[in-house]
């Protein structure tokens, strides 16, 4: 009887419990495995998001020019600053923030070539490139811009801002693999002008008359500048001393010439014949392009466009991106046989 209970008992182990301890011990086996394979699969996808986190909120390294030099032109001070950063308060100051975002956007890597330039082709001796507009290129304070928008507007004007320098980060202009002298202007009148016209020399082949739709619903396609005859005499004197206009005489006030882009090349004023562009200087008008009239012993100056007419219009790069153009678009509309590329492969 005896062998019998042990026998069952052999039994019982052998064929119940043995095989439900096995089993919880592989349970717990399969278990560990699928919470370690979860777990790291889990640490995958942070890593992954933690990348493209990083790539979006655009962690883009410099090999060169990640700062310059900055000459405040007003206290002399030169300031070291970071290039997009600088370029957020280029942006701000020379084009408006209700403009379309691709036209901002086309802005960034126009000042950002142009910066670039400049580091390149040191003007001034102790900086790189300086915050007068009439020199290089305009610079506002994030302060001073904030206090000069609408208060509603602040913070979303500076978003956008930020989102068209930093969308664009290290892209540059290049021709032949070199950064251009990316000229710009406000508003080319509809047609662009090339270098040599406006300042001499032998220009720059990326620079070419160019046409653009739609700038005339912009007002600084058009204005006018009326002078008296004493008030035109005194602004010619500053230059030319010996200054005479007979203004019975049709003929002593006269365009004689235009360039290809149709603005004015010399005109003639009484005894001296003087050129557009030095005449827009004289006369303080927003562009070389215009016609003169005589009225009532009063000059008249009709003038089309804003600026130099040299490079991109702002204007034009607006009404082109309300047409549906990408900045890039933009670039290669106003900038012959270029290519935008990353500063960091040239």
């Amino acid at each position: 009887m005896k062998k019998i209970v042990i026998y069952f008992s052999c039994f019982v182990l052998i064929f119940f419990i043995f095989p439900m301890l096995f089993s919880k011990r592989d349970k717990d086996v399969i278990t560990d495995t699928s919470e370690q394979l979860q777990s790291q699969e889990e640490n995958t996808n942070q890593d992954l998001s933690n990348k493209e986190q990083a790539e979006n909120q655009g962690e883009y390294e410099y090999k060169q020019y990640g700062t310059l030099q900055l000459l405040h032109s007003k206290t002399g001070e030169v300031e070291t600053v970071k290039l997009d950063e600088y370029l957020c308060n280029v942006v701000s100051a020379e084009m408006p923030a209700d403009y379309e975002l691709e036209a901002l956007k086309a802005q960034a890597i126009v000042a950002r070539t142009y910066t670039i330039y400049k580091i390149n082709h040191k003007k001034h001796d102790n900086s790189d490139i300086c915050d007068d507009s009439t020199c290089c290129q305009a610079w506002i304070s994030k302060e001073d811009r904030l206090a000069r928008w609408q208060e509603d507007l602040r913070e979303s004007n500076w978003e956008k801002i930020e989102k068209a320098v930093n969308d664009t980060e290290g892209k540059v202009i290049t021709y032949e693999n070199e950064p251009i002298n990316a000229f710009f202007h406000s508003n080319s009148g509809g047609i662009t002008e090339v270098p040599i016209n406006v300042w001499g020399g032998s220009g720059y082949p990326y620079l070419q008359v160019v046409e653009t739709a739609g700038e005339d619903a912009y007002s600084q396609y058009a204005s006018e500048a009326t002078f008296t005859q004493d008030e035109l005499i005194g602004k010619l004197k500053t230059k030319y001393e010996d200054i005479s206009i007979d203004f019975s005489n049709t003929e002593d006030i006269k365009i004689l010439e235009y360039t290809d882009s149709g603005r004015v090349k010399t005109i003639k004023f009484g005894n001296n014949e003087i050129s557009g562009v030095e005449t827009r200087s004289l006369l303080g008008l927003r562009s070389a392009n215009f016609e003169v009239a005589q009225s009532d012993g009063k000059i008249t100056f009709s003038v089309k466009g804003y600026g130099h007419g040299v490079g991109m219009s702002q204007t034009g790069a607006d009404a082109m991106a309300k047409q549906g153009s990408t900045a890039e678009d933009i670039i290669h509309h106003f900038y012959a046989g270029v290519e935008v590329k990353d500063v960091n492969e040239i």
